[in-house]
C-alpha cells in the first residue's frame, strides 16, 4: 500500500465519491420510473462504487486526512441511500399487503377440512364492545 500525498488525496477520494453520487442519482431515477431492469443494474453498480469509495475513505481515514467537504458529501450520499432504501422497503411492504389481499395465505371459508369453523382472529382473538 502506498501513501497518498495530501494534494492528491482530494482527487483520489473525489472520483469514487462522484461515481457513488452518480449511481445514486441513476438508481433514484430508475426507482421513480419503476424500471425493474434499470433498478437491478444501477443497484449493482452502486454496490461496486460504494465498495470502492469505502475502501478509499477507510485508507484515507487511517492517516486522518479526509477533507471535511468530502466527508460531508459522503455522509449526504449515505443519507440519500438510506432514504432510497426506506422508499424501496415501503414499496415492498405495500406490494406484500396488496398480494395478501389478492392471494390470502389463510383459508377464508366458513368451515375447514375437518368440519370446524375457521376464523381469522384480529387483535389476539378477543373482541371488545
Amino acid at each position: 500500500m502506498t501513501a497518498i500525498a495530501p494534494s492528491n488525496l482530494g482527487t483520489e477520494l473525489e472520483q469514487p465519491l462522484l461515481a457513488v453520487e452518480a449511481a445514486l442519482n441513476q438508481l433514484g431515477d430508475a426507482l421513480a420510473r419503476r424500471d425493474a431492469m434499470a433498478i437491478e443494474q444501477h443497484a449493482a453498480e452502486l454496490h461496486q462504487h460504494l465498495a470502492r469509495a469505502v475502501q478509499s475513505f477507510s485508507e484515507a481515514a487511517r492517516t486522518g486526512s479526509v477533507p471535511s467537504a468530502l466527508r460531508n458529501r459522503l455522509v449526504r450520499a449515505g443519507g440519500l441511500l438510506a432514504a432510497q432504501r426506506e422508499t424501496l422497503a415501503r414499496g415492498n411492504a405495500s406490494l406484500d399487503r396488496a398480494l395478501d389481499v389478492l392471494i390470502p395465505s389463510e383459508p377464508t371459508g366458513l368451515y375447514g377440512a375437518g368440519g370446524k369453523a375457521e376464523r381469522r382472529s384480529v387483535g389476539g382473538g378477543s373482541y371488545q364492545a
